[in-house]
């Protein structure tokens, strides 16, 4: 049985509710067609939300590892192209040993000429292991992958060691000492005119200090004044405190860099300007026998972070900034680069390449001597030369094997494998979060016939009551 109304249409409202209902599943689906994401929000799928962004977080570790295992390979390949240049090096040297041995026709002009030639070649390799560099990495000369330990936090907060201490190469295990030799101090000022705590200003004034101004009036107090110096400090880097009656203006970091520069246009609490600046710390670091000398507050560093000329940097803290001597600072070890070949915590591997110098090859051969210190003199010099470069050879071989090893059984399989989880990885996750297009099209499509016919039964619901007006006489 029909019941015709007016004032409530049951059937319009329930079709504008269909309606509204397919316009937010409509919604959905253009936004995932145009985003390509089945996920776009929380609300689409939760716990799929959670999956996709924990694949995404591994993804970009493994992506990144891949960089770093890539970075890892070019850096062996750096070392093993100056290796070989060593080694041809060494093969000419091998021939002018065994040729300075036939004393029987060589004469002393070409005997000279001979070692000069291995003297020019020894020169070489030493150039060669003191300049082959991966970026800022000395590769050659011992202090591949140099690491500082601290072992006095209380006195120094950092050590970063680049490899070179006072243009000596660190190549053995060592203890790193500071000694202050010149203490950072703070810039201070005390301003010429005595305040008391509970003084008035007695009249307006306005002060700049390091460039920013102050205005007071008649009847600001000097502590008014300090507080409003106090609450800029971290835009003037300097503090204000009423010492013995005094205002003293003091910078709240150490070194050269930290100035003061305060003006008083009525003279209340300063004659005429207050200027200083703080004093940059100088010390010495020492790693076994090799020092250098630091200082504080290059560029824009404060007084308490000490740099040399070859890199080293140590940063002291407030306790160790004083003139003592022999500070421990931090455990060196050398010799050992270590790669994040994995995207997560404790996936890495190290290479240890070794000292390349003349002085450090061909060393155990004959009682002391090494491929630094021989000569083509005589047969005897000659004969001992040949032993020490052919040591030298079996080192350099031997280091370039391990090197070649590195690249092809450690890096390579596991980039490989990085390569395939990353894939992997990436599929897992567009399976979870992206558009399947072809099913999103299709219900794209229904979503829009429904869509259209729900607006026509709408205008017909609209439209019924009006068949109430015919019962009307």
């Amino acid at each position: 049985m029909s019941i015709f109304q007016i004032n409530t249409n049951s059937t319009a409202t329930n079709a504008l509710y269909n309606i509204n209902q397919t316009s937010n599943s409509l919604s959905t689906s253009i936004q995932r067609l145009s985003t390509g994401l089945r996920i776009n929000s929380a609300a689409d799928d939760p716990s799929g939300l959670i999956e996709a962004k924990q694949f995404q977080a591994q993804i970009t570790g493994i992506n990144q590892a891949i960089s770093n295992s890539q970075d890892a390979i070019n850096y062996s390949k750096t070392a093993d192209g100056a290796l070989n240049e060593v080694n041809n090096l060494l093969n000419t040297a091998r021939g002018l040993a065994v040729a300075a041995s036939n004393t029987g026709d060589l004469s002393s002009s070409q005997v000279a000429a001979d070692n000069n030639q291995l003297q020019s070649i020894i020169s070489s390799i030493n150039t060669i292991a003191g300049t082959t560099e991966y970026g800022t990495k000395h590769l050659l000369d011992g202090s591949s992958g140099v690491t500082a330990g601290l072992t006095n936090g209380a006195n120094v907060s950092s050590v970063s060691l680049s490899g070179s201490i006072g243009g000596t190469a660190i190549a053995a295990n060592a203890a790193a000492t500071i000694t202050v030799t010149t203490a950072a101090t703070k810039a201070t000022s005390t301003l010429s005119v005595a305040a008391l705590t509970a003084g008035t200003l007695a009249g307006p004034d306005q002060f700049t200090l390091n460039g920013v101004s102050f205005n007071t009036s008649a009847s600001n107090t000097v502590q008014d004044a300090l507080n409003a110096f106090n609450q800029a400090s971290g835009q003037t880097g300097v503090t204000a405190t009423l010492t013995g009656g005094s205002v003293v203006l003091t910078s709240v970091k150490y070194g050269a860099n930290a100035k003061i520069n305060f003006t008083d246009s009525t003279g209340k609490l300063n004659a005429g300007s207050a200027t200083s600046a703080g004093v940059n710390a100088i010390a010495t670091l020492a790693v076994g026998t090799a020092t250098s000398t630091l200082t504080g507050g290059s560029g824009t560093n404060d007084g308490l972070t000490l740099s040399d000329t070859s890199g080293n940097t140590v940063v002291l803290t407030g306790a160790g900034n004083a003139v003592v001597g022999g500070q421990a600072a931090a455990q060196v070890s050398v010799g050992t680069a270590q790669f994040q070949i994995g995207g997560n915590v404790g996936q890495t591997t190290t290479l240890s390449i070794g000292n390349f110098n003349a002085g450090a090859l061909g060393t155990g051969a004959v009682a002391g001597a090494n491929l630094g210190n021989i000569d083509l003199s005589n047969s005897t010099d000659a004969s001992n030369a040949l032993q020490v470069i052919d040591q030298s050879i079996s080192q350099v071989t031997s280091a370039r094997g391990s090197i070649g090893s590195f690249q092809s059984n450690i890096l390579q399989p596991n980039l490989d494998s990085l390569n395939v989880a990353s894939q992997n990885l990436s599929s897992s996750l567009s399976n979870i979060q992206d558009t399947n297009v072809a099913a999103e099209i299709t219900n794209y499509t229904q979503l829009q016939i429904l869509q259209s016919a729900g607006l026509s039964v709408l205008a017909q619901a609209n439209a019924a009551p009006q068949s109430v007006l015919k019962l009307l006489p």
